[in-house]
């Protein structure tokens, strides 16, 4: 047992807590936020609640007056966040982040890397390849500005609890000074070391087996719903005994339900999938279980489910076993945009 709760205690993260967060003192100065989707408007939001100011970047108009609303000071031009200490990132994929940071030459526009102060930092938390944000690091080093990379484990809605777990890596002194922002966003933020890339790993690893969780998932309530059974007993079963994980019980829960409302959508899911196993191309180390999902996902994209959550792997599962699909469920469960 002594063992045990040494290997526990010498885990790379720092606890966070709701009173933590509150007990800290708001950051000084403007903090940048571009990226304001589902995700990013709830981190936004929760910074603001924070006592934090923040300019949030968007390109549509239409976005204003619901961030105005929220508290932020949203502005369409990526140069009024220039002046930051601070700016964060969650954006969907490697061309947004690079344009934000590398900036637009055919439009003239400036990237945060040009833009930003010396010793500024940015704090990118999206889901990228390895080789972007070593590229984006390399960048920002260039100029002087620390480069965080911070991915996170959570939905939306945990994103508005404060209850995401973030992957942290980058140079000590960024990662330290980032810590109040971290701690205002998530519940437990685990620092894996020096390289932004490894956290970006490690982030995409995860959600790999989050997926393939979701795929055997879905196999299994399949053949249960065929074979006439009842396929929340068969789930309340397995999570009140050998696999009671927050996937397996919170996933497991909308399959059975037929909830696939957005959360994380299929679009999205896949592409975390393509680039997971290109990562696993490029060190010579097959995916099998992965590839599965791939498809999966592209069938289900295929049929017109592109707006639903990646749970309806649930759905795909279903239909290719010869279930009825119950339709009404999935349609009322989208929420409208």
């Amino acid at each position: 047992m002594k063992d045990d709760v040494r290997s526990r205690s010498s885990l790379p993260f720092r606890s966070n807590s709701a009173n933590a967060a509150n007990r800290r003192a708001p950051v000084q100065g403007d903090i940048g936020f571009v990226g304001l989707g589902r995700m990013g408007t709830a981190m936004a939001a929760n910074l603001v609640a924070s006592g934090c100011r923040v300019i949030a970047h968007v390109r549509r108009p239409e976005q204003i007056g619901k961030l105005i609303a929220l508290g932020l000071k949203p502005t369409t031009e990526l140069a009024d966040l220039f002046d930051c200490e601070f700016v964060i990132s969650m954006l969907p994929d490697d061309a947004a982040v690079r344009e934000i940071v590398l900036g637009d030459e055919e439009r003239g526009r400036d990237g945060l890397a040009i833009g930003l102060t010396s010793g500024a930092t940015h704090l990118s938390m999206s889901t990228i390849t390895t080789a972007v944000a070593s590229e984006l690091a390399a960048e920002h080093a260039l100029h002087g500005q620390g480069y965080v990379a911070a991915p996170v484990f959570g939905n939306p809605d945990a994103a508005r609890a404060r209850q995401l777990f973030i992957i942290a890596a980058g140079a000590p002194a960024d990662v330290e000074r980032c810590r109040p922002l971290l701690d205002f966003l998530g519940q437990r933020t685990f620092v894996v070391g020096e390289h932004p890339a490894h956290a970006n790993l490690i982030k995409l690893l995860g959600n790999m087996l989050t997926a393939t969780t979701l795929e055997v998932l879905a196999e299994l309530v399949a053949l249960i719903r065929k074979r006439g059974l009842d396929p929340k007993l068969f789930i309340d079963i397995m999570t009140d005994t050998m696999f009671g994980g927050r996937v397996h019980r919170i996933y497991g829960e909308k399959i059975v339900a037929g909830r696939y409302a957005p959360g994380f959508a299929l679009p999205l899911a896949l592409k975390d999938v393509h680039l997971a196993l290109a990562e696993a191309e490029k060190s010579s180390v097959p995916m099998p279980s992965v590839s599965v999902v791939r498809d999966r996902m592209m069938a289900g994209i295929a049929h017109g489910y592109a707006d639903l959550d990646w749970s309806a792997l649930g759905l795909i599962a279903a239909e290719q076993a010869g279930l009825p699909a119950d339709t009404s469920i999935v349609l009322d469960a989208a929420p409208a945009e």
